[in-house]
């Protein structure tokens, strides 16, 4: 299972999520879009929107800290997790 999750440091939610996924012990990749614009706009093509957290698992695109969305993507792209 491959997770991305666009964000930044001042982004509560972005935080939320990380530790969301932190609790579940489950892995993930954390991008800074301010320190990497090139990715801010990866992740504008992916979801359309300007909004952040933008998370990517395994191509199933959730924007905001949706844990009901997250939770089911997690089940979908990995039924064990």
């Amino acid at each position: 299972m491959n997770i991305i999750i666009y964000g930044a440091e001042w982004c509560a939610f972005c935080h939320m999520a990380m530790r969301y996924l932190d609790e579940k012990k489950i892995g993930y990749t954390y991008i800074d879009v301010d320190e990497k614009p090139e990715y801010a706009v990866e992740a504008v093509t992916k979801s359309g929107q300007r909004g952040i957290p933008v998370i990517d698992i395994d191509g199933k695109i959730i924007i905001g800290f949706d844990r009901p969305a997250i939770d089911e993507a997690i089940k979908t792209a990995h039924p064990t997790a």
